[in-house]
C-alpha cells in the first residue's frame, strides 16, 4: 500500500497547539476577563457586552465546516501580533488601563488564529474577530468627548421639536427648562448606549441578512443618525408626557420608554434595509437588456 497524497489528506488542525495556547491566554487574562464580564452586568451601556462572545461563537461554528477543511499554514507574523498584545496587556495593566488590557486580548487572538492557522483561517475568521472589540467599553477619554455633543444635540433637538409643537421650552445647554419639570439631559440620555448597540446589532444583522458590501457598509453608517433621531425623540416624549405627569421622566416608566424607542430604531434599521435591497435590485433589473 501507499500513502495517501498529500491532496487527499484531510487537513488536521494543531489542537494541542490551540489547547495549549487557549490556556496559557485565559490563565493570562483572568482578571482582565473577570471585571469586564463585572462591568458588562453592572454597566448599562455595555449590556450588549454579554452577546458579543455568543455570537461570534455561533459565526465561528457556523464556518465550523469551512475551517477544518482548510490546511493549517502557520505565518510566523502571527506570533509579532501576539507579542505586541502582549506589551500591550503589560501596558495597560502597569498604567490601570482597562482599554488597552481589555483589547489587548483582541489582539492576542487574532496573532494566535494568524500564527497556528495562517492567512486563509485569519481571512475565514475576520469578522468575528472584530466583533469581539464591541465587548470591549469604549476608552474613557474617548467616551467623554462623545457623550458631551450627544447630549447638546439631543437638548437641541428635542427643544426644536418641543418649540414646533408649540410646548412653550427654553433650553441652556443640556437643560430643557419646562413649564411642569426640569429636564437634564444626562450622560444616560446622551445616546451613547443605543448607538454602541445598534451599530453592533447592525453588524450581526447585515452579515446574516445580507450579502452585498456596500448595503452592510450604509447600515452601518445609517446606526448614527438613526441613534441620533430616537434619542432626541426619547427627549421630546418625556417632554410632552412631563407635561400630563412629571415622574414620567424617571424611574421605571422612564427605563421602559428607552427600551420601546430602541425597539422603534431597530425596526427602523430593518425597514432601511429593505428599502435599499429593493432599490438596489430595482436598478440591478432596470440595467438588464
Amino acid at each position: 500500500m501507499t500513502a495517501a497524497p498529500e491532496a487527499m489528506r484531510k487537513p488536521q488542525l494543531p489542537w494541542g497547539e490551540i489547547a495549549w495556547f487557549s490556556l496559557l491566554t485565559m490563565a493570562c487574562y483572568a482578571p482582565v476577563l473577570g471585571s469586564l464580564v463585572r462591568q458588562w452586568a453592572s454597566d448599562p451601556d455595555m449590556g450588549h457586552g454579554f452577546f458579543v462572545p455568543v455570537i461570534a461563537g455561533y459565526i465561528v461554528w457556523r464556518k465550523r465546516n469551512e475551517l477544518l477543511a482548510i490546511q493549517p499554514r502557520p505565518n510566523w507574523w502571527g506570533l509579532a501580533v501576539v507579542l505586541i498584545g502582549g506589551v500591550q496587556l503589560i501596558i495597560g495593566t502597569l498604567g490601570v488601563e482597562l482599554f488597552l488590557a481589555r483589547t489587548s486580548f483582541v489582539i492576542v487572538l487574532i496573532g494566535a488564529v494568524w500564527l497556528l492557522g495562517g492567512d486563509l483561517m485569519l481571512k475565514k475568521l475576520a469578522f468575528p474577530l472584530f466583533l469581539l472589540f464591541f465587548m470591549v467599553p469604549i476608552d474613557a477619554v474617548i467616551y467623554n468627548q462623545i457623550t458631551f455633543p450627544l447630549q447638546l444635540l439631543a437638548s437641541r433637538l428635542a427643544d426644536g421639536a418641543l418649540t414646533l409643537i408649540s410646548v412653550p421650552v427654553l433650553r441652556e445647554g443640556n437643560i430643557l427648562e419646562l413649564p411642569n419639570q426640569r429636564l437634564s439631559v444626562v450622560e444616560a440620555c446622551s445616546g451613547i448606549r443605543s448607538l454602541l448597540s445598534l451599530t453592533f446589532l447592525s453588524l450581526v444583522y447585515g452579515y446574516f441578512f445580507e450579502k452585498k458590501t456596500w448595503i452592510r457598509v450604509v447600515l452601518f453608517l445609517s446606526t448614527v443618525p438613526i441613534a441620533i433621531v430616537a434619542n432626541s425623540s426619547r427627549v421630546t416624549i418625556t417632554g410632552i408626557l412631563t407635561q400630563v405627569k412629571p415622574e414620567a421622566a424617571e424611574g421605571f416608566f422612564h427605563e421602559a420608554e428607552g427600551w420601546v424607542i430602541f425597539m422603534v430604531a431597530l425596526g427602523i434599521l430593518i425597514l432601511f434595509h429593505r428599502l435599499i435591497a429593493r432599490g438596489s435590485h430595482y436598478l440591478e433589473a432596470r440595467r438588464k437588456p
